[in-house]
């Protein structure tokens, strides 16, 4: 196992994956007319991509659009001090091949905001890195 120089344990790109499948919420950070912006997303994985869904016209579909962006989810547990974060970077891009878009209608992705949310927006890790600490002992 691999310490970072905090102590924290740093997790492979299988391991990362693994973790990023198990969070029903994630933040993804964009840039909006020039300034960094981060908006929390229910996302599914599909593969190794992360897929989301959101309006057409919403903020986040028209700033993400073939760009590259980052994303990041997280759990912790105050009580037991223990958690782990994951954070990747990709291109993200909008979703327009209607089969395409058929296929991942069929995925696990709920939306908890109101409204419609059609569009589909897939992330294409990159690069992925993330970070567990446990409880003393537990190394």
């Amino acid at each position: 196992m691999k310490l970072d120089s905090a102590g924290l344990q740093i997790l492979d790109r299988d391991e990362c994956l693994a973790l990023l499948g198990t969070a029903p919420i994630g933040r993804v950070v964009f840039t909006d007319r020039a300034l960094p912006a981060v908006q929390p997303v229910n996302y599914t994985l599909d593969g190794g991509s992360i897929v989301i869904r959101t309006g057409l016209g919403s903020k986040l579909a028209v700033a993400a659009r073939n760009a590259v962006v980052a994303f990041e989810a997280d759990a912790f547990d105050p009580a037991q001090r223990t958690g782990w974060s994951v954070t990747a970077v990709g291109h993200a891009r909008a979703v327009t091949d209607p089969r395409e878009i058929e296929r991942l209608s069929r995925l696990p992705l709920d939306t908890w905001a109101p409204g419609s949310r059609d569009h589909y927006i897939v992330i294409r890790p990159e690069r992925i890195s993330g970070r567990r600490i446990n409880r003393p002992g537990d190394f």
